[in-house]
């Protein structure tokens, strides 16, 4: 069956204790609005950024391991994206909540995640 996806956004990891400043500082440095303060749930936290190019997803997140940026691809069918990407030599990492932290062969960490709004920014590739 065949499945869509895209690049979605970068997420700028974020190893800090305040994460106001934090989001703060990338809004002030990409020259984005931050649009949603609370952007992530009971188990995470994100702040998001409006306006971006290309209407990708930009945020920055709270975590416990090194700052990093990631990026994410975005699917309407995560595990046949998840598949497809280990066929091209990326590495499944983990399943967490209802995404996919994988690395490309190269060692860089990146997420696969659900696909929200097909119908905005680029369209999305079709793969059989």
């Amino acid at each position: 069956m065949a499945h869509r996806s895209r690049l979605a956004g970068f997420i700028i990891d974020c190893n800090t204790d305040n994460l106001d400043a934090a989001a703060d500082f990338w809004s002030q440095a990409l020259g984005l609005a931050i649009v949603d303060r609370d952007a992530g749930d009971d188990t995470a936290e994100y702040q998001q950024f409006g306006g971006t190019p290309a209407d990708l997803c930009i945020e920055v997140q709270k975590v416990d391991h090194p700052s990093r940026v990631h990026l994410d691809i975005e699917a309407d069918d995560v595990d046949a994206e998840a598949a497809r990407l280990e066929a091209l030599g990326a590495k499944k990492i983990g399943f967490i909540k209802r995404w996919w932290v994988m690395e490309a062969p190269t060692g860089q960490r990146f997420c696969v995640v659900k696909m929200h709004h097909p119908e905005r920014g680029a369209p999305p590739a079709e793969w059989p």
